[in-house]
């Protein structure tokens, strides 16, 4: 096989992260990886990825690095990434989110790399009036962990307006599910999305699944939100990546379905798939939780080309059940 270009991906032990490098090794690219393993398993590194581990605010391993390797793409996912956690640790976010993206700006543009893939999120959008958010939408968010992306986004444009570099911001809605050969998936501990939680709850590792309100004003009374396969999520890198080979302009972009399923609904299909009857406890609202969110993801398919190949809700579940099945019960290292 002959690779394509070298590429630099950070954080790429993690979830989102891990997927995305076991399809850009599958394409053909030569990937290096650096993650400083703080949530991240170097186990998922299947294909051979070479590692190296190491923080992005040491800005001297990241100077040695791009010396000897001369990435000219990087793909972008190291992060904090729990929003209710930033409200209480709002330091941590701006440390590990946002100076550390300016570090590693500050080397690409030394190393003049020419094309960044950055890893945002639908945080950044906040509350968005009628619970849908296009690319147009006010970014106005409610917790560090949103802000610390924008301001991230703010430099990465900034950066590429003063530079020949161009980017693309892909910005995550609900990402679940796992590799549908269950050989990676969500490893986070105290993991707080709502379909590994329940998921949890069908193993009997967790007493219930917790529904914060159940009197929004949707079909049910509980939240709805976008939830995107992980395997449809790390191909949107790959079309991004290809968009910006091509030529494309800097951009940012929803990565979603651009369709909406409820708390319950969720639950339900839970249920079903894993032929488990798991407790639930109604409580009150969380404060800023919108009653909807959901993307409105038309330039994923129109300008990036995205073929989503997983929309669909029992796909989903049945893929992140068969991997916390197989992380639970089969001897994987948590």
């Amino acid at each position: 096989m002959i690779l394509k270009n070298r590429v630099l991906v950070t954080g790429g032990c993690g979830y989102i992260g891990s997927h995305v490098v076991r399809q850009l090794s599958e394409a053909g690219y030569e990937v290096i990886v650096f993650d400083n393993l703080s949530t991240g398993f170097a186990d998922v590194l299947i294909n051979g990825e070479k590692l190296i581990v190491g923080d992005l605010q040491d800005a001297g391993v990241l100077d040695q690095l791009f010396s000897e390797y001369g990435f000219k793409t990087v793909l972008h996912f190291a992060a904090a990434i729990i929003a209710p956690e930033s409200v209480s640790l709002p330091l941590k976010y701006y440390t590990n989110n946002t100076r550390n993206t300016l570090n590693l700006l500050q080397v690409c543009n030394k190393y003049a790399v020419e094309k960044f893939i950055f890893s945002s999120t639908a945080a950044v959008y906040g509350i968005p009036q009628g619970g849908t958010a296009s690319e147009e939408s006010p970014t106005v968010p409610i917790n560090p962990y949103g802000t610390s992306k924008l301001m991230s986004e703010w430099m990465l444009r900034d950066t590429a307006a003063a530079s020949t570099m161009k980017y693309v911001a892909l910005r995550y809605f609900n990402v679940a599910g796992a590799d549908p050969q269950a050989r990676m998936g969500q490893r986070t501990k105290d993991a707080t999305h709502l379909i590994k939680v329940a998921c949890q709850a069908a193993l009997g590792m967790r007493d219930s699944v917790e529904v914060f309100g159940s009197d929004y004003e949707t079909s049910d009374g509980t939240g709805i939100r976008d939830y995107i396969h992980i395997e449809d999520l790390a191909a949107a890198h790959l079309a991004a990546l290809s968009y910006l080979e091509k030529g494309g302009d800097s951009t940012a972009v929803n990565v979603g379905y651009g369709t909406g399923s409820t708390v319950r609904e969720v639950i339900a299909v839970v249920k079903r798939v894993s032929g488990v009857d798991f407790k639930v406890i109604e409580s009150p609202r969380r404060p800023g939780d919108p009653a909807t969110l959901v993307a409105v993801a038309d330039r994923a398919r129109t300008v990036l080309g995205c073929n989503y190949r997983f929309d669909n809700l029992e796909t989903i579940v049945s893929d992140a059940w068969r991997w916390e099945h197989k992380l639970y019960t089969g001897g994987i290292n948590a």
